[in-house]
Parts: C-alpha cells; structure tokens; sequence
C-alpha cells in the first residue's frame, strides 16, 4: 500500500481537509444527473490539480468532501477552484440550474484530519520535554 504522505524536495506532509458546502438557499438540485456530473467534474479537477479525494457525498443540498492537497494549497484556494469550476459547467450543462442567482453559497465548512488526533499530538509534545 502506498503511504500516503507527500515527499517533496524539503517537506514531507499529510494535509486532509474535510469540505462541506452547498447550494445558493440550500436548494435540493444536487440529484440524478446534476449529482452524477459534479461527482466527474470534481474527480477530473482534483486529479489534474493533483489532490486526492480520499471521500465523496454528494447529497441533495450539500457536499461533503475529504481531501489530500499538499502544504502549498490553503482551503480557500481549494474551494475557489473546486466551487468555480463545477458551477460554470453544471450551469452550461443544466440550464434549470441558470435560473439561481449561484449555484453554490460563497459560504463553505472546512476542518484539518490527519493520521493522529489531536489529542495524540498534544501528549506527543508534553512528552517532548521529558526526552532532554
């Protein structure tokens, strides 16, 4: 199994990042076809931008999304290229979807995962003082 942190020329790392958002008024038109193409659109878009969908739901009036990027993206350009790139095509594609004013709220919910809670982490660092 390969390991899942990125080796760079002066960095190793594990960047996860849970994503939820949804659509402008938490409308329920992430279903059928719209939900298949945003599921596509999303892989396409994290595989040529480099990242790794560790989880996907797409549900009704939300998305969930577990992603792997490395240290040089931050979630907000996550979801600039994400958000923009899904709504300029789902809109061509699907025109009921040109009659909202956006497709996606400007808002978006984003937490940090890795291999080790914090918990672990913070007794990892008290402990840190001990080795001396």
């Amino acid at each position: 199994m390969p390991t899942p942190y990125l080796h760079k020329s002066t960095s190793v790392s594990l960047l996860r990042y849970h994503f939820v958002w949804c659509p402008k008024r938490r409308r329920k038109v992430l279903i059928g076809n719209v939900a298949l193409r945003l599921k596509n659109l999303l892989e396409e878009k994290t595989a040529e931008l480099g990242w790794e969908i560790v989880a996907l739901e797409i549900r009704p009036d939300h998305v969930h999304l577990f992603l792997g990027t490395d240290p040089d993206v931050s979630p907000t350009q996550v979801m600039h290229a994400l958000k923009g790139y899904t709504s300029r095509i789902l809109r061509q594609e699907f025109p009921k979807l040109q009659t909202m004013p956006s497709l996606w709220t400007r808002f978006y919910w984003v937490s940090t995962a890795g291999n080790a809670s914090a918990e672990v982490i913070q007794r990892y660092i008290a402990e840190q003082k001990t080795r001396d």
